[in-house]
């Protein structure tokens, strides 16, 4: 009798879990409904879905040894739910690399991380090298620096992108085709910026966003807390977790802001239009949603196998190309440059009009 209560005290804790976990799955689903603002804790579990998803398939497996079939049904329903999900980070597709064809436009986002400040220009021209060896015709630039040494990078750019369109202070966009007109967007209280370019496709035009949205501030309170530790000086670790808190949380509200903000500039283009950049959050968030909107994910439509975009530990994807329904995505994919601490992302498109 003993061993009996035993055994449904367990299984009821089990149930317990798995009704915990399937909901609070449901609820990274949709916390990117949300604005962060007021809403932090529920905007906040996307970023354990991942987590959550590997949960559901453990006790899955739990009740399918244990053969409760009834219970079993619940995380696979939670699982199949999570599809569309999953979809955002692998898709099941192999990308060929076949050679750009004449009816191609290829665009291409890369966080350069100010080419790591080296002055000789090395970097600058590697990446451009990059971006030739790939075709690309529109090459949308985060976190760009101007000078190395006593050279402007746009001066020798220039050479295979004769057109630029740049946002002041850390955005620019490189274009093989005519840039008919500019708008920036410098953010308030921020380092980051964006912009849009409209550009001449061979008659088409079609308007390129170049965004780069707030960071969340988790490595620059690393390294000033490393910084002190260095100096001698003690630092709680209580004290380093608050902050990190502080900065993400406050990051997420300023990035919502931001994509706000650029997603009504999206809406109201009477031209399609190309969003990429470095968004500095996962899909499904606030900010991807926002600015996804009615576009479409170029990843999810042609792109394969597991796309991550951050080269740190924290191995995500936070770098996109979305594009308007009425453009035809070919393939989708990045490389393995290791200039920055994000990879470059690569689109091919079919030709406007083709």
């Amino acid at each position: 009798m003993g061993k009996l209560a035993v055994y449904k005290y367990v299984a009821m804790m089990f149930l317990v879990l798995q009704l915990i976990v399937s909901a609070y799955t449901f609820l990274g689903l949709f916390g990117g409904d949300v604005n962060p603002a007021g809403n932090m804790a529920r905007a906040m579990v996307v970023y354990i879905l991942p987590i959550l998803i590997i949960a559901n398939f453990l006790l899955l497996i739990y009740w399918l040894v244990r053969k409760r079939w009834v219970y079993a049904i619940i995380p696979l329903v939670t699982l199949l739910c999570c599809i569309p999900y999953m979809g955002t980070l692998v898709q099941p597709r192999s990308v060929s690399e076949k050679p750009v064809a004449p009816e191609e436009l290829v665009v291409a986002t890369y966080n350069v991380a100010r080419f790591n400040r080296e002055t000789s220009g090395f970097l600058a021209q590697d990446i451009l090298a990059e971006m030739k060896r790939q075709k690309v015709d529109v090459f949308c630039v985060q976190e760009y620096m101007e000078n190395s040494g006593d050279r402007k990078n746009t001066d020798s750019y220039k050479e295979y992108f004769p057109y630029v369109a740049m946002a002041g202070r850390d955005g620019v966009i490189f274009s093989r085709y005519p840039i008919k007109s500019v708008k920036p967007f410098l953010f308030d209280d921020s380092n980051q910026a964006a912009l849009y370019a409209d550009i001449d496709v061979k008659g088409q035009m079609i308007r390129v966003f170049s965004a780069h949205l707030e960071s969340t501030g988790i490595n620059r309170t690393m390294y000033k807390a490393g910084k002190l530790e260095a100096q001698g000086i003690s630092v709680e670790n209580n004290r380093v977790l608050n902050a990190i808190y502080g900065n993400y949380t406050l990051g997420m509200i300023f990035r919502a802001s931001q994509a706000n903000m650029l997603a009504q500039q999206i809406q109201s283009s009477k031209i399609p239009c190309i969003v990429c950049g470095d968004f500095n959050d996962v899909p499904y968030s606030y900010v991807y949603k926002t600015m996804l909107g009615n576009l479409v994910d170029g990843f999810k439509e042609c792109g394969g196998g597991y796309m991550n975009t951050y080269r740190g530990k924290k191995n995500v994807r936070i770098d996109y190309i979305f594009h308007s329904e009425s453009l035809e995505g070919l393939s989708y994919y990045r490389t393995d440059l290791t200039y920055s601490d994000h990879y470059p992302v690569f689109m091919r498109f079919k030709f406007p009009g083709k």
